[in-house]
């Protein structure tokens, strides 16, 4: 038998053995466990030392880890980072520019968001290809900045010539890119879209969220139907988006129909859903259902506690929202500066004057907040409110910061309705001066003439508006009926029942003669006579809502009307003796809060 050969050792790197990693390798290894670990600015700084001291400062997949931890973690860090490690011999790939670019997007520093679209050139003179996750990057990144929509159309010409603009996820993005450069960009958001496949809630969602920025959420509520037409299934952030369309709109019905939706088919109840569920309900008149819904919340933040108090304080429920803010703080949640702006503003609408200077005061003094413009702002509209101009004018003189021109405005509004027209038109004369191409400034000195009676003066500034290109925004006013929604501009006749309204409106201007309602012709900023004054009253788009829902409902039923302006004092005072005389309760929601007619008075108790 021959002898059996002698045991060797497998060689190296065989099936047997595991050979230990090169010295390089180790290395990088153990900064990238430590970049794991990295979740602050202090503990980025030990990975960043280990990487500098072996040298790992040209490893890509390193450099990678590192941006991506920076971009996270120390914002703040990210840019001198990527000045002092991105050198021109560094070897680039796809995987580092893509990071490079999704951290600069995500960063809360406007200086970081506006670079992150320069990687896409770097990368071009690089000869680096772009993949199908660089555009989505891209092109969130152009989406964040509105206001340069060349580099967006630049990307998407990119996408095209690289082929990947058909990819779904890019096509949701350019959907969304395009919705953020304003309303004149959302027929190219809908050609993407048309041209998109539908079988996805995101894309849906893209587009719904896309005309409710640009301020169409009737479409966005048209889109909606054919989603549901279409058989895809709403998600969270589709029904976030109709009810934002749903609050513009003051579609009660939509958002009634939109909470039991979320409650049968189990979708999660979020904290940030309910949040939008309260705002949405109180904008469309419904407060006591958002505050139902803040009740049944298991987890709530300071934007929840915030939405209702706004909610109240909307409707002028002052003393219940003072309650809920102080029940805030009882239960451990410290106010923001955004719930001060809610409690002052319930202060200001419910005439509560004192409370509102203590909390105020009390904002620097127990909570640490310095004020910011709008704090000074609210307590400015509640002295104008209250009719103290003077102690409104001395306030905004003792600001510490310069007033801007809403504070001045509301400061103008006080002396128009106190009577102090002189004080208010040399307010106005000093906006016009310095802020010569804002349309408000042109029409409260217009207003301001028309009071006075001075038609030749208000003639001089139509007429510079009208140079400058400068037009007032019509009253308008929307009602809900049967799942939709019907928009009425004073004089309009383009609804299809408009002669049938216009009836109607007569038969309530007889009505309200009978029992004694004289109109309130000095609302009206014309030179007209008084007889000629009165029609133009009669006319309102609220007025002409009204009529309409009277005309189509039942006695008894709700009227909820929603006014982009502030309703006038000739069409508040009517629509009260209207709720009398129709017996109905009237909900009508302008600029500036919520007015609920009923009996003859209103929640505001005409204080508004």
């Amino acid at each position: 038998m021959p002898p059996r050969p002698p045991l060797r050792s497998p060689p190296s790197g065989g099936p047997y053995t595991t050979a230990p990693p090169s010295p390089p390798r180790a290395a990088e290894q153990h900064c990238l466990r430590l970049l794991e670990r990295a979740t602050t600015p202090a503990s980025l700084l030990q990975p960043l030392a280990f990487l500098l001291k072996h040298g790992l400062h040209s490893n890509p997949l390193v450099l990678t880890r590192l941006f991506s931890a920076a971009g996270s973690a120390a914002p703040a860090l990210l840019e001198p980072l990527v000045a002092a490690l991105l050198r021109p011999g560094l070897p680039l790939d796809a995987f580092l520019l893509n990071t490079l670019i999704r951290a600069h997007v995500a960063s809360p520093l406007p200086s970081a968001r506006r670079r992150a679209a320069a990687f896409f050139p770097l990368m071009l003179r690089r000869g680096v290809a772009p993949n199908k996750f660089t555009f989505p990057f891209l092109l969130k990144s152009c989406a964040a900045m509105p206001g340069s929509p060349a580099a967006g159309l630049q990307a998407h010409a990119a996408a095209l010539k690289f082929g990947f603009a058909a990819d779904h996820y890019v096509s949701n993005t350019l959907i969304h890119m395009y919705s953020c450069f304003g309303a004149g960009f959302l027929g190219d958001a809908r050609n993407v879209f048309d041209r998109t496949p539908k079988d996805s809630a995101v894309t849906w969602s893209a587009m719904i969220g896309g005309y409710v920025r640009g301020g169409l959420s009737s479409d966005a509520v048209m889109l909606f139907r054919e989603m549901q037409a279409s058989g895809v299934w709403p998600d969270e952030v589709t029904v976030l988006g109709v009810l934002s369309a749903a609050a513009d709109l003051g579609a009660l019905e939509l958002t009634r129909w939109v909470e039991r939706f979320v409650a049968r088919e189990g979708i999660g109840r979020s904290v940030t859903l309910c949040n939008a569920l309260i705002d949405t309900l109180a904008k469309c008149g419904d407060v006591d259902g958002a505050v139902a819904v803040f009740e049944g919340m298991e987890e709530r933040t300071v934007v929840s506690w915030t939405s209702v108090i706004d909610a109240l304080a909307m409707e002028g429920r002052g003393k219940e929202a003072v309650a809920v803010f102080e029940e805030m703080k009882a239960v451990g949640v410290p106010p923001d500066d955004v719930a001060f702006i809610g409690v002052l503003t319930a202060c200001s609408h419910a005439g509560m004057v004192d409370e509102g200077r203590g909390y105020f005061d009390s904002m620097k003094t127990e909570h640490g907040i310095e004020p910011k413009i709008e704090h000074y702002g609210c307590m400015v509209d509640m002295f104008g409110r209250a009719g103290m101009v003077e102690q409104g004018l001395d306030f905004v003189r003792a600001m510490p910061m310069k007033p801007n021109p809403i504070i001045w405005r509301t400061l103008v509004a006080a002396c128009r309705a106190h009577g102090r027209l002189e004080l208010g038109e040399s307010i106005s004369r000093d906006l016009l001066k310095e802020y010569p191409a804002h349309e408000a400034n042109y029409v409260m000195l217009s207003n301001v003439f028309a009071l006075t009676q001075r038609w030749k003066e208000k003639s001089e500034i139509r007429r510079e508006m009208s140079k400058r290109g400068i037009t007032k925004v019509p009253g308008c006013s929307l009602v809900e009926l049967d799942g939709e929604v019907h928009e009425f501009i004073a004089g309009d006749e383009s609804h299809p029942q408009y002669k049938e309204i216009y009836r109607m409106v007569e038969e309530m201007s007889r009505e309200l003669r009978r029992i004694g309602h004289i109109a309130a012709t000095s609302e009206v900023l014309l030179d007209l006579d008084e007889e000629d004054k009165e029609g133009a009253l009669q006319w309102h788009s609220e007025k002409l809502a009204i009529a309409f829902v009277l005309l189509r409902t039942p006695p008894g039923t709700q009227v909820r009307v929603v006014k982009n302006l502030r309703v006038c004092s000739d069409c508040h005072a009517a629509i009260k003796c209207i709720s009398q005389v129709y017996n109905r309760e009237i909900i009508v929601r302008d600029r500036s809060r919520f007015h609920r007619f009923k009996d003859g008075s209103c929640s505001c108790k005409d204080f508004w």
